[in-house]
């Protein structure tokens, strides 16, 4: 027989229903209850979907399992019968775990990091490879993503998925042929019940969540209540001795949060070195206030200076929406068709105040204490001013929302015995948009330009703002600079895979297969800005109504942090009513316009299309030997092909209007298109061997890939505003830029010692190419020409002007060529040197592009190990415990200056999880660890890192059974109040300080 078909046909064991999931878990957790599902189908994830892939319901005198045991067994035969590297999470297991959504899930698999977005799992790092490498699949389906915070990223954001809508998920770590490619760190396939598999059974499940966070908010910012519902339910029935199958899901989930944070919000300026004079660096010792600085840096060391100040208080509501709809027909056993629609809705407000202070660095510093070493850092730092400064109040108010629509049609035909064909096609839209008249994003800056000497402080958690001389009364609140900003991101995927699975011997078979996608990225924004910083009336005027600004405590908000019983910090907070703010800033401006997000014209917009074509073969067999054994071997090849369009402005020449100063003149916007190509041919080879009845060795090798961003190749060149003499400077993507490579080997030994038990020691080691560097390219434009090295630029040349002495060059032809084509002589100036305006005319040289691009350059190695420990007792107590190491030296050198590359997302975890069961009563703590990792190599812009402290969360969750339908749950979600920090090069560079909550749910479910 097949080694796959033999897979194929295997069931989840039973499991016991969550106790405290919506409807749609409580039937995943039937299925898996019912059947063995996909545990151990590994012979492609584009069959996932197909529903024919089932067995005969367990018999009625069979043992089953049920409940975390299940849940455990079922994960484990996952993994033990997978070809390659797998691991996974059944329904029950996501039911059981304290997690709001699907990447707190997996954060509990070993390998599997999270990173967090106010307070909850948003994105996934796999074996040190970040988000944008890895890949995320629905039923076997390539999904589109849609992001307002990232236009242009290919993570999949988890938040947008509620748990209760899955039924497993697995995550492929090594390579297949028949995996869709496209991650790195590994392939994440979500699977969703089918009616043909649940059989006839109905739920519904309630809970109420509350989030102490929200209270830890002024009253501008926080939701009416903290206490928010969450429901669902699920029908699934079958008809005509299970011809004809249906099911709907549908689950509604509210949170109301606040995350408080305290950072230098605009990052730290430099890094500099002693004798450097631009902005951001400390008086020179021939600077009389060089006094002021204790322990300055010295010869090489680096230094930075912190840009601003912040404390920002965020109140956030969100309303989740999923559901789904499946029909099934199957005529006679060897044929079944599916036809499944998937709904995802994401709706997220954002109510903001924040204090921030910015420092001036040009003005005169009033003390400075550095730590010393070659990394200095400030211990404090001191600003005094000729006149008063803003203590700036601002807010914001916008919305957003996600959507996801997708409509998939699969058939699985087994034509003959030995021969099984599918055909799976779907067309899937995202989209997020603005969901606010105030945009998707905003700053109302408000300000009291009463400001005297500025301390920030930087020796406890988090930093601790001094201000004095602080009036509201004399120099009142009034609003000062503004934006707004508008945008539509889309993305629309159309998926057809054509596969088969064909049996050549007793223990050999071949799956085969072809797939066909096209995937369409369109972004659009704009950003409306009022830059009057300094305030839109006098200093001292009461223009504005004050009652609209509402006295408060900073301290209230920041009491968890370490500095916030700091007595020098400055407490007094003014949040504001942000629409009557707003109003009154339009009624004295006279400016709506400039208060009001658009999409009428655009400053960015553009749109790109991938085309990929695959096929791939896989050759599976069984090896009759003294110890069974198991080999795969296949290959996938790909042919893709880009075409990006953005919005641009063209230049039409440049002015030569003084020696250094050559601005650009531009033609209306259009649309420029940029396309590329290439191909990749990814081997893989896997191969097991059992040298005892509960022992498996394995190994696996493989080539994986992971596309570009899609502001790395998009179209649309960004032209500068000014040329020099060597030309212009032009931004562009590159749509040839090649997907990043990973020649993988993973190795492991793994033990299962009993059914619900397993211990495990794997090993990897990824060799990575084409990481995307830059370079510079020089182009002549089509069009436009340039003055440098024209007839008249060489006749100055020829009498006698060096080509460097730009004001000889111009003196000649402004005074020789006057009136020519192309120069217009104004005069001399008092000094004697010739005015006037020179240009390109025809016969001149193309003007030169020097245009900055992308290229496939860097790469390096990334290896780790992975232990994995899970242990059921005989008295209901167990545990689960792994611990995964990475490393890579793709690492960021703090002691480096200028752009740095390096792999963000690197860094160890841990899990461990206490579990008991008895038949009334689960319970389960689980904790999770993830040491400091860089999130960042160009913090707000500057070529300065940003890292992830390492934080650890501990989550409860406590079930029990009321009767054999009835079930009640309890959870409690950040049980130890963790809160997380964030730094640049050094740990006293603190960039931000986040505070969060406990969250505690409720919940009951019913089974009908």
């Amino acid at each position: 027989m097949l080694h796959t078909s033999k897979k194929g046909n295997s069931r989840y064991p039973g499991t016991k229903r969550r106790l405290i999931t919506l409807a749609v878990a409580s039937a995943c957790a039937t299925l898996v209850a019912q059947a063995h599902a996909q545990e151990a189908n590994t012979a492609a994830v584009a069959n996932a979907a197909d529903p024919a892939n089932t067995a005969a319901p367990t018999a009625a005198n069979t043992v089953v399992v049920t409940g975390i045991r299940a849940a455990m067994q079922s994960t484990l035969n996952l993994k033990r019968n997978s070809d390659g590297f797998v691991d996974g999470i059944a329904a029950d297991d996501i039911g059981k775990f304290p997690d709001t959504n699907l990447a707190e899930a997996l954060q509990r698999i070993s390998g599997v990091s999270i990173d967090r977005n106010r307070g909850e799992g948003a994105l996934v790092t796999v074996r040190g490879v970040g988000p944008d490498l890895n890949l995320v699949l629905l039923n076997g389906r390539q999904m589109p993503t849609a992001n307002l915070g990232d236009q242009s990223g290919r993570a999949f954001d988890f938040s947008n998925l509620a748990a209760e809508a899955v039924s497993q998920i697995q995550v492929y770590k090594s390579v297949r042929a028949d995996v869709t490619p496209g991650g790195i760190g590994a392939t994440l396939n979500v699977m969703t019940g089918r009616p043909l598999d649940l059989g006839k059974q109905a739920s519904f499940g309630a809970k109420v969540m509350y989030d102490e966070s929200n209270n830890n908010l002024p009253d501008q910012n926080k939701a009416r209540r903290s206490a928010t519902p969450e429901i669902s339910g699920l029908y699934s029935n079958t008809w005509n001795d299970g011809m004809f199958g249906l099911s709907a899901s549908a689950s509604y989930q509210e949170r109301n949060m606040g995350i408080n944070t305290a950072a230098i919000i605009n990052g730290w300026l430099g890094p500099f070195k002693m004798g450097d004079t631009s902005d951001g660096a400390i008086p020179q010792p021939n600077n009389p206030n060089f006094v002021n600085i204790k322990n300055p840096p010295s010869g090489n060391d680096l230094y930075l200076s912190p840009q601003n100040m912040s404390y920002k208080m965020n109140g956030y509501q969100r309303q989740r929406t999923n559901g789904q709809l499946t029909f099934q027909f199957r005529p006679v056993k060897e044929l079944t068709t599916t036809l499944d629609y998937t709904f995802a809705e994401n709706k997220l407000q954002h109510r903001y105040s924040e204090l921030s202070a910015w420092f001036g660095h040009n003005m005169d510093i009033q003390g400075a204490q550095f730590s010393g070493g070659p990394l200095s850092s400030p211990l404090y730092y001191e600003e005094r001013y000729t006149s008063p400064q803003d203590i700036s109040m601002n807010g914001g108010d916008s919305a957003r929302k996600s959507t996801l629509n997708s409509l998939g049609f699969n058939t699985q035909w087994r034509a003959t015995p030995d021969l099984t064909l599918s055909f799976d096609a779907h067309h899937s839209v995202a989209e997020a948009k603005s969901d606010s008249p105030y945009g998707f994003n905003n700053d109302l800056a408000t300000a009291s330009f009463s400001r005297g000497i500025t301390r920030a402080d930087f020796t406890s958690e988090m930093p601790v703002l001094s201000i004095q001389g602080a009036d509201f009364v004399g120099r009142p609140h009034q609003v000062a600079g503004s934006w707004f900003q508008d945008g539509r991101n889309e993305m629309t995927l159309d998926q057809a895979q054509l596969g088969g699975k064909l049996k050549l011997f007793e223990s050999s078979g071949l799956n085969f297969g072809v797939a066909f996608t096209k995937n369409k990225n369109e972004s659009i924004f704009q950003q409306v800005q009022r830059d009057t910083w300094g305030g839109t009336v006098p200093v001292t005027s009461n223009a504005y109504d004050q009652s609209l600004w509402h006295a408060d405590n900073l301290r209230n908000y920041f009491s968890k942090l370490g500095g916030a019983d700091n007595p020098a910090l400055f407490t007094q907070i003014h949040p504001f009513d942000f629409e009557g703010v707003r109003n009154a800033a339009i009624a004295i401006t006279g400016d709506r316009a400039g208060y009001t997000p658009s999409l009428a014209n655009p400053a960015y917009d553009r749109t790109t299309i991938e085309k990929t074509k695959s096929l791939y073969l896989q050759f599976n067999t069984d090896w009759d030997t003294a110890m069974p054994m198991h080999t795969g071997i296949g290959f996938r090849y790909e042919q893709t092909r880009v075409s990006s369009t953005g919005l641009t402005k063209v230049p039409t020449g440049i002015r030569w209007i003084s020696e250094n100063e050559l601005p650009v003149d531009f033609g209306s916007q259009t649309f420029e298109t940029l396309e590329g190509k290439y191909n990749n041919f990814l081997p893989s080879i896997d191969w097991d061997i059992e040298p005892r009845s509960d022992m498996k060795v394995r190994a696996s090798y493989g080539v994986s890939i992971g596309r570009p961003r899609y502001d790395q190749i998009a179209g649309g060149s960004t032209y500068g505003t000014t040329a020099s003499v060597t030309g212009v400077t032009v931004s562009r993507g590159n749509p040839a830029l090649e997907p990043v490579k990973s020649k993988n080997l993973d190795l492991s030994a793994e033990w299962y010692y009993n059914k619900q038990s397993m211990l495990s020691l794997g090993l990897f080691h990824k060799k990575l190419t084409d990481y995307t560097g830059s370079t510079v390219i020089t182009e002549g434009s089509p069009s436009a020409t340039t003055p440098v090295g024209g007839a008249y630029w060489n006749a100055a040349v020829a009498s006698g002007c060096s080509v460097s002495n730009r004001i000889c060059i111009r003196n000649y032809i402004l005074r020789n060529y006057a009136g020519q084509p192309g120069v217009t002589y104004t005069g001399d100036n008092s000094a004697g040197v010739a005015q006037g305006t020179i240009t390109g005319v025809a016969g001149n040289p193309a003007l030169p592009y020097q245009v900055s691009t992308l290229v496939n350059s860097q790469g390096d190695t990334l290896k780790g190990a992975e232990v994995n420990w899970q242990h059921m007792f005989a008295n209901g107590f167990g545990f689960q415990a792994n611990y995964t190491y990475v490393k890579s030296g793709l690492t960021y050198d703090d002691l480096g200056v200028g752009n740095q590359f390096a792999l963000v997302g690197l860094s160890d975890s841990a899990n461990i999880v206490g579990i008991y069961e008895d038949t009334n009563w689960s319970v389960r703590a689980a904790y999770n660890w993830r040491d400091r990792f860089l999130s960042s190599t160009a913090d707000n812009g500057k070529p300065n890192p940003s890292y992830v402290e390492p934080y650890g969360q501990l989550d409860l969750s406590i079930g029990y059974n009321l009767s054999k339908n009835l079930s009640l749950s309890l959870e409690a979600i950040n049980v130890n109040d963790a809160t997380q920090r964030v730094h640049g090069r050094s740990e006293m560079q603190v960039l931000q300080v986040s505070t969060g909550g406990r969250r505690y749910m409720v919940g009951a479910r019913y089974k009908f």
